[in-house]
């Protein structure tokens, strides 16, 4: 069976949105050291490796939101798709205190190698979706409750952006009016890179966008999933109505 680096659902949906996840799966394809970066499976099952939960939020929204999604088939430990191409850590040979064994020697050539195998192709398939006239892209992401060795986090979800804060400002007023939600504004992460995701095709062509980040351990399961699919879909409906992008 041919590998490919991306799964693409629901393309012929008409929505405007395009729903991506750029760490859906902790996949190590086998032409990447065997299939194996010398972890061990419960290290592969961390956030070091993907977004937990993400992948199924994805399809969920996309779903309800009649748009079609991009989900990536590799781990953020083979190559980061979220960074630009010439990131430095877009090969992470440590991440939150674990040291992955198979990039620790990887060179240039290597990373070209990965970059062509599935960095290449997941953006190439995402800019031909994202080309579709009115596209808003919608970028789902997770993160970890804590940190190894940092204070716990407080949010349930935060909400990403750079410059452009057309959508995402409208949508932190609407969901912060939510009284259980401590929503995080540019938290736990900063929401831009030079060059990653958002950035290569939202930025750089004028299209609405967002990153939204939901805490790992709420969307850990099935139950958690569609809780906030169906939390979330209206929200970003109604949100972009009233901004007439």
């Amino acid at each position: 069976m041919t590998y490919l680096p991306y799964l693409i659902e629901g393309e012929e949906r008409p929505g405007r949105w395009l729903v991506t996840c750029d760490h859906a799966a902790n996949t190590v394809p086998e032409a990447v050291n065997g299939g194996d970066l010398g972890l061990p499976a419960a290290d592969m099952a961390r956030h070091i490796a993907y977004d937990i939960g993400a992948a199924d939020v994805t399809r969920l929204l996309a779903e309800r939101l009649n748009s079609p999604a991009i989900l990536s088939n590799f781990s953020r430990l083979v190559i980061d798709p979220n960074r630009g191409d010439d990131d430095p850590t877009l090969l992470m040979k440590l991440y939150d205190g674990t040291i992955i064994p198979a990039n620790a020697k990887a060179d240039a050539a290597e990373r070209e190698r990965r970059l062509d195998l599935c960095y290449r192709p997941y953006h190439n398939a995402y800019a031909g979706l994202a080309a579709r006239p009115n596209t808003v892209i919608l970028s789902i992401h997770s993160f970890t409750p804590q940190l190894r060795a940092r204070a716990p986090r407080p949010w349930q979800i935060g909400v990403l952006y750079a410059h452009d804060k057309r959508l995402a400002e409208p949508l932190l007023a609407a969901l912060r009016r939510a009284p259980d939600l401590t929503v995080g504004d540019n938290e736990p992460y900063t929401g831009h890179l030079p060059g990653d995701a958002i950035d290569q095709h939202g930025l750089k062509h004028g299209r609405p966008n967002v990153l939204i980040e939901l805490r790992n351990d709420l969307i850990a399961n099935a139950a958690g999933q569609r809780l906030w699919a169906d939390r979330l879909a209206p929200i970003l409906e109604t949100t972009l109505a009233d901004t007439n992008l």
